[in-house]
Formats: structure tokens, C-alpha cells, sequence
């Protein structure tokens, strides 16, 4: 699985941004695709996830009422619409790929990673 995520940079608080997930060798075909992030020195964070047919969609506490996570999959590509974002959104933003249609929160349902985004908000 090659998982290209970008979309990331710098941005004022109260902004958004948009991060978008391309797996190009369609490992997510059946397959549920999310986002974790981590910031330096903290563990790896679940942000959503979200199943293979665009339902099943599970948000982290943190992130609930201000993200939308969604999914192409005529593209093989899953996004990430960050609203109002705060400067504790500050991390690295990973996508990745479960080995089944659903998945949950636990770093354990995921299978593959992409490189991280990063994702920098000022405040």
C-alpha cells in the first residue's frame, strides 16, 4: 500500500484546512481509511475513521462537531475537512488502511500508513 497524504501547512486559529489521503495501489478497496495525528512527545491520536461504503464513521472526542472525514473511492482517496481548527490540532496527520469494511479507534485495526502531513496552527 503507497499512501500519499497531503493538504497540511500553517494556519491561523478559527481557520480550516482540507487533507486529502490517496491510496494508489487500492489496498482501501473494501477497506475502512482514517486519520490519526501525533504531536511531538504524545502518543498517537485517533481523529476518524470511515467504512468502506462511506458509513460506519466514527469521530475522536477531540475532533467531534469540527472534522468531517470522507471518502472517494472512484479515486481511492479519503479527506479530512478540518474546521475551527484550535492550536491543540497541532500534529503530524496520518492516514491509513484497515484490513476490513469497518474499523474503530484502536491502532490495532490498522494495517497500513501513510507518511504524516503536518498540520500547524497558530494562535
Amino acid at each position: 500500500v503507497q499512501l500519499q497524504a497531503s493538504g497540511g501547512g500553517l494556519v491561523q486559529a478559527g481557520g480550516s484546512l482540507r487533507l486529502s489521503c490517496r491510496d494508489s495501489r487500492r489496498t482501501s478497496s473494501n477497506n475502512a481509511m482514517g486519520w490519526f495525528r501525533q504531536a511531538p512527545g504524545n502518543e498517537r491520536e485517533f481523529v476518524a475513521a470511515i467504512g468502506w461504503r462511506g458509513s460506519n464513521i466514527i469521530y475522536g472526542d477531540s475532533v467531534k462537531g469540527r472534522f468531517t472525514i470522507s471518502r472517494d473511492n472512484a479515486r481511492n482517496t479519503v479527506y479530512l475537512q478540518m474546521n475551527s481548527l484550535k492550536a491543540e490540532d497541532t500534529a503530524a496527520y496520518y492516514c491509513a488502511v484497515a484490513l476490513r469494511p469497518v474499523a474503530g479507534a484502536a491502532i490495532s485495526d490498522w494495517r497500513y500508513w501513510g507518511q504524516g502531513t503536518q498540520v500547524t496552527v497558530s494562535s
